[in-house]
């Protein structure tokens, strides 16, 4: 069964349609970039391009850098302040040509994708799953049930947020090393584990294909860290997923 899963991010809008039975993509996801400044009409009017690309009609799942409650945005860090209480599955739909569309927090779909068919598979006890890119997401499961919508990334870490500081655009922004940058790193997972003494971590986003780089880099905490295994895909499969859950 093939439903259509996309990625909303802070750089890039990508999707494609979803193997569900393999959790995987059924075809090479199509990718542009996030319109700037991200302002809801432009990212719905990117959604549907990369929709439309596949030329699919059927329900869609849409995942989106911030909180968001039913399929209403009520945070938005990493995009246009403009999306606050919108219905974005609504907007979507309409732009879609009224197609079914299911929006939920970009990490939360990729762990519910990694919890399914990746890393987390089979675990039970606290898992937390962060993608770092544009910022940090988080997916918290307690034996495999998702608290939905923690945006741990906001937590305060040296008088900032943590985003701005370990975030892979921050390694970016100021040209960190891999030392360097798995060094804030563990500062931000050590903290997190002493909020919430998860039993694994799950590091995903793009950076997750380079994690030989910086994951045996960081020391000094508890929990067990491992790479997604869905890497940056994860999102758009969770998005298909939540699409079929509606």
């Amino acid at each position: 069964m093939n439903v259509f899963g996309v990625d909303i991010g802070g750089s890039g809008i990508k999707g494609a349609p979803v193997d569900l039975e393999r959790g995987d993509l059924a075809e090479p996801r199509h990718k542009v970039l996030t319109p700037q400044p991200a302002t809801p009409s432009d990212v719905a009017g990117c959604v549907a391009q990369v929709v439309e690309h596949f030329g699919w009609s059927g329900p869609v799942g849409v995942t989106f850098p911030g909180v968001v409650a039913g399929s209403t945005v009520r945070t938005a860090a990493n995009v246009d302040k403009g999306w606050i209480d919108v219905d974005a599955a609504a907007l979507l739909g309409e732009r879609l040509g009224g197609l079914p569309v299911t929006v939920l927090n970009d990490a939360d779909a990729a762990g519910v994708a990694e919890m399914t068919y990746g890393a987390g598979r089979g675990r039970t006890g606290t898992v937390i799953m962060l993608t770092f890119g544009t910022g940090i997401g988080s997916a918290l499961f307690v034996d495999g049930r998702l608290v939905p919508n923690t945006e741990l990334g906001h937590l305060e870490l040296n008088g900032r947020e943590a985003e701005k500081h370990a975030s892979t655009r921050a390694k970016e922004d100021k040209d960190l090393s891999w030392e360097e940058w798995a060094h804030r790193v563990r500062k931000y997972l050590a903290h997190v584990e002493m909020l919430f003494s998860p039993e694994l971590f799950i590091v995903g986003g793009g950076v997750s294909r380079k994690a030989e780089k910086f994951l045996p880099l960081i020391n000094n905490v508890r929990a067990e860290i491992v790479p997604a295994r869905l890497q940056n895909n994860a999102g758009i499969v969770g998005a298909a997923m939540a699409a079929v859950r509606g």
